[in-house]
């Protein structure tokens, strides 16, 4: 039995690329009457026969957005994060009539690109929503880019902001304020609990943090980093290393709550007093920075808001307002804020 054509064949046959015979076939604008032409002669040649449905749902009327989060198989969730940004791009999907899935898939595995991208290439929603480290995955953004797919980044790096429509926060600027409120109350020795390694947002925070205190004129020497992944069980296994070193830190700061939560337990477990002996920064603002004892010193990111206006967004490009502007003209920066509890205080230089 033979097989039957494809809308890559017919690329092939046409000489151009399959983004565009999707826009001949769906009647889309922008495309020269000599390449429609080509197109629908080559779909002639092969006998290419338009699937339908996947048809209508190109055109948008599949009503349906993706959201895509990173978690691999066997970590403990993200207590907030996931669900704030979630909750946030549900409310403006209701808004603007769009139905939302999220799908979770762990980055260590080779086949998330495909996965992402066979979404795209199935129609099976009008556009995505990625966070990160899918927010800065340049291949599988390029890999977008090419099949012409709605998408929008939420917490991307600079350079994946340069390439497509994002939505964040100045993460290296909230790591700044972070090290200048610590420089403030005195301390000299440092503990930075960081985030995953491709996680650009994450790093841009421990940037920022630097650059401080190089301002201030406090050697990168008095900064131990250590790795975590973003977990409570990561804060406490990180903190336990830092505060067993011989030049204990009388600040510990942690790209994330949920860290900085486990950094607290540690400190609680070895009987050191917060803030007198250690002060304890975290990063968002979710609801365990204040039900912990004491109430984290942390960075209030608005998830909700970015979730919602990641939407706005992405309905902008599926409806085509945005037209051909390029995605410098649509890097969304957030307001953030420095949340002052009482997990910071005064710390006697090292």
């Amino acid at each position: 039995m033979d097989k039957k054509p494809t809308i890559d064949d017919v690329a092939r046959a046409a000489g151009v690329a399959r983004a565009t015979v999707s826009r001949v076939l769906n009647s889309s604008p922008n495309t020269s009457e000599r390449v429609r032409e080509r197109v629908l002669q080559a779909v002639k040649d092969l006998g290419y026969q338009v699937n339908l449905q996947a048809r209508q749902l190109a055109s948008g009327s599949s009503r349906l957005v993706a959201l895509i989060f990173a978690a691999a198989a066997d970590a403990e969730p993200n207590s907030y994060y996931h669900s704030a940004v979630e909750l946030g791009a549900m409310r403006a999907c209701s808004e603007l009539g769009y139905g939302l899935t999220a799908h979770t898939l762990d980055p260590a595995q080779d086949v998330y690109r495909a996965r992402v991208l066979a979404m795209v290439d199935e129609r099976r929603c009008d556009g995505l929503v990625l966070t990160p480290p899918f927010s800065d995955d340049a291949v599988l953004i390029r890999a977008l880019k090419q099949r012409e797919a709605p998408f929008v980044l939420i917490s991307a790096g600079p350079d994946a902001r340069r390439l497509a429509h994002s939505v964040g926060i100045d993460d290296r600027q909230a790591g700044v304020e972070l090290g200048e409120h610590l420089v403030r109350g005195g301390h000299r020795c440092f503990g930075f609990i960081s985030g995953p390694q491709d996680h650009r947002s994450a790093a841009l925070r421990l940037d920022g943090f630097l650059e401080a205190l190089n301002h201030a004129g406090i050697d990168e020497s008095c900064v131990t980093v250590a790795k975590g992944n973003f977990t409570f069980k990561s804060g406490i296994d990180c903190a336990e290393k830092l505060l067993a070193s011989a030049a204990r830190p009388t600040a510990l700061a942690c790209a994330n709550d949920d860290m900085a939560a486990g950094a607290l337990f540690s400190a609680h477990r070895i009987g050191l007093n917060v803030p007198s002996d250690l002060s304890i920064t975290g990063f968002d603002d979710t609801p365990v920075s204040q039900i912990v004892w004491p109430p984290l010193t942390t960075i209030h990111q608005p998830l909700r808001g970015m979730g919602s206006k990641a939407i706005e967004l992405l309905v902008g490009q599926i409806m085509r307002e945005n037209g051909a502007s390029d995605a410098a003209d649509h890097q969304h920066l957030v307001p953030f804020q420095l949340i002052q509890r009482s997990s910071t205080g005064h710390g006697a230089p090292n």
